[in-house]
């Protein structure tokens, strides 16, 4: 009879563990699998520090009978080129390295034709899991999910990317299909609950803005049952704490592997029952002015990681390969080229003139239109490189010659002024201003002209807004074509040629103004 009860008193004992799990997540890091410094803040992020982080963690929870998953949020690709010449296979073998259980596709892993992602997908160790992708080519096959089994849990990981990649990056998906997430998940939910204790979302949807045609992760978590958890990306959120809508924990982790989202989860019979959150800062520090030498002074936010020796090993050779010509010098700039991420999608600035004015030179045309959102970084005061201009200009993206009447051309600013600041389909000119009032073009000139809505106007664009990209649907079908030269070659050879090698100012001043 003792014997019996102990038997029942260790099986209640079991039944009534509480399985603990450990999700560590990234999300967005764009080519950024070197660390790299901002203003005020050297030697940030990087793989290497990342890894440091994940393997420090994974002991820590494994010691206490705890299960790691370590996830990305998609958006491996573009930003950074070293990465971006190989296309982003620093970052996938680094991530394999790193023993990444699971990535979902970002809208930037369609940048380039989907046969790159292929071998991407081959390369990987890890699946690409993405449930509302459809390929009718079947070039590109991911995972709808995977189920991650331990000794008394299992969890079950599926794959969502915002439905407006379709908008986003039209150019190279040769008919290539993203179901509604939300619907995607319903149909998904009760396959998954039946399979697995914990239910994870792996999304590129992004929190905000909530817009028309696209799922956010709020919506997500608002609109289905039965997911646990929500990994996001695509917003560049940087959350404080990670968010509670409804039953459903939301997190994110900002962008460029500045921090590592760290999510602790304690779950019994199923539920989870208790939960802390907390983004860890990768080697980031506080600025505390300048020491008695005039050396900076830095203060680490948080811990300070040293660089796992295998993977910086590894990333320092592929930084090698091609570094020779990136660092090429091709001009010097005594200010601040200004392509800020916030700055370039809500107003003009005087680097996204000067790659209008590029396009308008080369080409001869009378007008130039390009999005702000592919503008990517800075220049800042000093010796340009060719690294510099493809950090600016990352996408390959070639100039795109159009026929268009002033008419076409209204319609294009009337789409423009629909755009909310912030987007990356902001519309950036050259030779044009527009001023919009409440979403409505009130005034409109071509090299201080008003529009002449019968006149025939030469228009430079890129080759990813004349395919319709960012919503620019009104330039497909015009009569036109494409030039082949890239946009980053043309801004490198205006430097050189008009501006001379020397940039002592730009024009800064207002091409559209909004009221």
């Amino acid at each position: 009879m003792k014997k019996f009860l102990t038997f029942l008193l260790v099986m209640v004992c079991i039944l009534s563990y509480a399985a603990k799990l450990t999700i560590l997540h990234i999300n967005d890091t764009h080519g950024h699998a070197w660390s790299f410094s901002e203003t005020n803040n050297p030697n940030i992020g990087g793989f290497a520090a990342i890894a440091s982080i994940v393997e420090e963690v994974r002991q820590e929870v494994e010691s206490q009978g705890g299960h790691l998953i370590f996830l990305h949020a998609g958006d491996i690709n573009t930003g950074v080129p070293e990465s971006d010449q190989l296309d982003a296979a620093p970052d996938i073998i680094a991530l394999n390295l790193m023993k990444l259980d699971a990535a979902t596709f970002g809208n930037h892993e369609f940048d380039k034709p989907k046969t790159v992602l292929a071998k991407q997908m081959k390369l990987a160790a890890f699946p690409f899991l993405c449930a509302n992708f459809i390929d009718p080519e079947g070039v590109v096959k991911p995972q709808a999910y995977v189920i991650k089994e331990f000794e008394d849990i299992k969890i079950a990981i599926f794959g969502l990317i915002t439905e407006e990649t379709a908008i986003l990056e039209p150019i190279h998906l040769n008919g290539a299909t993203f179901k509604n997430a939300v619907q995607t998940s319903k149909e998904l939910i009760p396959e998954l609950r039946s399979k697995a204790d914990i239910v994870i979302a792996l999304a590129h949807l992004g929190w905000e803005p909530e817009t028309e045609g696209k799922t956010t992760s709020k919506q997500l978590a608002q609109m289905v049952d039965g997911i646990d958890v929500i990994i996001d990306g695509h917003s560049h959120t940087k959350f404080e704490n990670a968010q509670l809508v409804k039953n459903t924990i939301v997190a994110q982790a900002w962008e460029w592997g500045k921090y590592v989202g760290r999510l602790d989860l304690e779950i019994e019979n199923g539920k989870i029952t208790s939960w802390k959150w907390q983004a860890i800062p990768v080697n980031l520090k506080v600025y505390k002015g300048k020491n008695a030498e005039g050396k900076d002074i830095y203060e680490f936010l948080g811990k300070a990681y040293e660089e796992n020796f295998y993977v910086k090993t590894v990333l320092t050779y592929f930084k090698l390969l091609g570094a020779e010509k990136l660092d090429t010098v091709i001009g010097e700039t005594k200010i601040l080229l200004d392509g800020e991420r916030t700055n370039v999608r809500s107003k003009t600035t005087n680097l996204a003139n000067m790659i209008c004015d590029s396009m308008i030179w080369k080409v001869n045309a009378d007008v130039a239109l390009t999005n702000g959102g592919g503008i990517r970084a800075s220049i800042k005061p000093g010796k340009i490189t060719i690294r510099d201009v493809l950090t600016v200009l990352p996408f390959g993206n070639t100039l795109y010659v159009l026929r268009m009447t002033g008419e076409q051309l209204m319609k294009t600013l009337e789409y423009a002024a629909t755009i909310k600041e912030g987007q990356g389909a902001f519309l950036q000119v050259g030779n044009l201003f527009y001023k919009s009032v409440g979403g409505k073009v009130v005034e409109a000139k071509v090299k201080g002209q008003p529009i002449d809505p019968n006149k025939v106007y030469v228009v430079v664009t890129n080759n990813y807004m004349a395919g319709g990209g960012d919503g620019y649907t009104m330039l497909t079908g015009l009569p036109g074509y494409d030039t082949g030269f890239t946009m980053d070659s043309v801004l490198a050879e205006y430097i050189q040629k008009v501006l001379n090698g020397v940039v002592e100012t730009y024009d800064s001043s207002p091409r559209c103004v909004r009221e």
